[in-house]
């Protein structure tokens, strides 16, 4: 009988306590709802008969914001924008952030389940700072500056938790931008832009082939007039010495000739 109570009483305290698990800061609530004591490390086991432990990630909170329409500069909502954003809770700041911070910065899975401190805070604070800098660049031009615009955000965010004196609190790590996505109407006008471009290139290479064909039928007929004169020319010398040395029985007129001259 004592062996049953024994293992009982282990089984009720194992199913009692609350084990903070690694990368988490716990705090106990006593029966007013209020925290009491120190926060509770990672690896501690915690009784929660009396009171109640909550658990809190601290540790490389990742917030995904997905299928955003920020404005860029040239007045155009991309079709699709996602970026993902890494912070950290300093441990000691855990029941600060918990007791004096609005309950709906905080996120909390499911009753029970891990709060994830100033998660909701950050979203609308990221997000902000997303479209602020998205508006800088043209629609085109986002994609092709996506670790600019990473940079920028990453500082917006920074300066803000700063402003709001919750940067010993929270430390602010990393943004990524996982997709960029024009709207259709850009990418179409990106697209015929580009085709217009390619069609210009191939009218300026056929009037150059034109311009080429043209000089090289200009060189051809001036050196054929020049070769006709030269022969002309040259059968005229010819005439001429077999005239002199009496070779020559007819007289060739040549064409251009106006008037012979025949002395006796």
């Amino acid at each position: 009988m004592k062996k049953l109570l024994m293992i009982l009483a282990l089984a009720i305290s194992a199913t009692a306590c609350t084990r903070i698990e690694t990368g988490e800061v716990g705090v106990r609530l006593n029966a007013s709802k209020q925290i009491e004591g120190a926060e509770l490390l990672a690896g501690s086991w915690n009784q929660n008969i009396i009171g109640e432990i909550l658990t809190f990630p601290v540790k490389d909170v990742t917030i995904n914001i997905d299928n955003k329409t920020p404005m860029t500069a040239d007045n155009s909502a991309l079709a699709d924008f996602d970026i993902t954003a890494i912070y950290n809770i300093q441990p000691a700041m855990v029941s600060e952030l918990y007791s004096t911070k609005s309950k709906g910065f905080h996120y909390q899975e499911k009753a029970g389940g891990d709060t994830y401190l100033m998660f909701n805070y950050l979203v609308t604070t990221v997000n902000n700072a997303a479209y602020k800098v998205v508006r800088q660049y043209k629609a085109l031009e986002v994609a092709d500056n996506r670790q600019a615009i990473e940079q920028k955000i990453l500082a917006e965010v920074q300066n803000s938790l700063k402003e709001a004196k919750l940067d010993t609190a929270i430390s602010f790590n990393m943004v990524q931008v996982r997709n960029v996505l024009p709207n259709a109407e850009i990418l179409k006008s990106a697209t015929d832009y580009v085709r217009s471009q390619n069609e210009l290139k191939v009218k300026e290479n056929e009037i150059k082939i034109a311009e080429a064909e043209a000089k090289r039928m200009q060189m051809l007929s001036n050196n054929s007039e020049q070769s006709v004169k030269f022969m002309n020319a040259q059968a005229t010398l010819n005439i001429s010495e077999a005239i002199k040395a009496g070779k020559v029985q007819t007289i060739v007129v040549p064409s251009n000739m106006t008037s012979l001259m025949i002395q006796k």
